[in-house]
């Protein structure tokens, strides 16, 4: 079961590489964000998404290209475009680790929706840390000294259910299509998605944010290709508990980019949530250790 094991770090590692890629590519939307419509900068995230990706799918054959799976693709892309526009509109009104702390309440919705429809189990190990975790973050938060946009909350919540589900559906299909695939119909289908308010809203583009623009579409294919990557390997629920380390990156690129300086709260939280996480890859190694037995 040695190989199990394998599968098991391999993908957690995958999950983890998109977890940084995530905050760098939050980073550079936080920096954008107060410039130009929530739908330009869509727009043009998935534009570059997509010209990055042509030439891959010429070099590889035409048959990268056919699909079996067009409506659920557009499915996706439907509710990427969502997700991003509600995530993105949350940035520029909530303080950045605000969002991502906000935002570690998609583990919870994985679990409940990979229960739902991909059957999986979730055992006691998994559900207490994720639990716990989960407490850790809400600490983090401070609600009772928080002076939120109550509205902001509500629409990031709402992108983090969408994206718990897109974690679902990915889970769904990584096996059955693909990565590059994956990642060109994702692109350009979101990209049609939101053309129209793109251009209802767009804005001249300052030279120096074309390079910030590209490196975003970019970034938007290797946060799904690791993430694809990832769930070729291990259960939707098996990373859920692992979205919690993307609290550690946040509040380092929060102090370094942003200013934000950790309270106490965060301090606490990292304190819950640090130890929470290891004791998942402790239990989960010696659960494979038995099995291989």
């Amino acid at each position: 079961m040695e190989h199990n094991k394998a599968n098991y770090c391999c993908g957690i590692a995958w999950f983890i590489a998109s977890l940084c890629v995530c905050i760098f590519n939050d980073s550079v939307t936080k920096l954008l964000v107060g410039n130009y419509g929530v739908a330009q900068i869509v727009f043009l995230r998935y534009l570059f998404a997509t010209i990055s990706l042509i030439p891959c799918m010429v070099t590889r054959g035409s048959h990268t290209f056919k699909t079996r799976h067009g409506v659920i693709h557009s499915i996706r892309a439907i509710m990427l475009a969502l997700a991003i526009a509600m995530y993105c509109f949350s940035l520029n009104k909530l303080p950045f680790s605000t969002v991502i702390t906000v935002n570690f309440t998609i583990p919870i919705f994985t679990l409940l929706l990979a229960y739902v429809f991909l059957k999986e189990k979730i055992d006691r190990v998994k559900l207490v840390a994720t639990l716990v975790c989960f407490i850790g973050i809400w600490i983090t938060s401070e609600p009772a000294n928080a002076n939120f946009a109550s509205y902001a909350i509500v629409v990031l919540v709402l992108s983090s259910i969408m994206f718990a589900a897109l974690d679902v559906i990915n889970k769904k299909f990584a096996t059955k299509e693909g990565i590059l695939t994956m990642l060109f119909y994702t692109a350009i289908v979101t990209l049609i998605v939101v053309a129209m308010p793109a251009w209802l809203s767009w804005g001249s583009v300052q030279a120096t944010d074309w390079i910030f623009f590209i490196l975003l579409g970019c970034g938007a294919n290797l946060l799904l290709y690791c993430i694809l990557k990832a769930f070729k390997r291990i259960t939707v629920s098996a990373v859920a508990p692992f979205r919690y380390i993307e609290f550690i990156l946040s509040a380092v690129v929060g102090f370094l980019c942003f200013g934000e300086i950790p309270t106490q709260g965060t301090l606490l939280g990292a304190c819950i949530i640090i130890p929470s996480t290891l004791y998942i890859i402790l239990a989960e190694s010696r659960s494979l250790d038995r099995n291989s037995h």
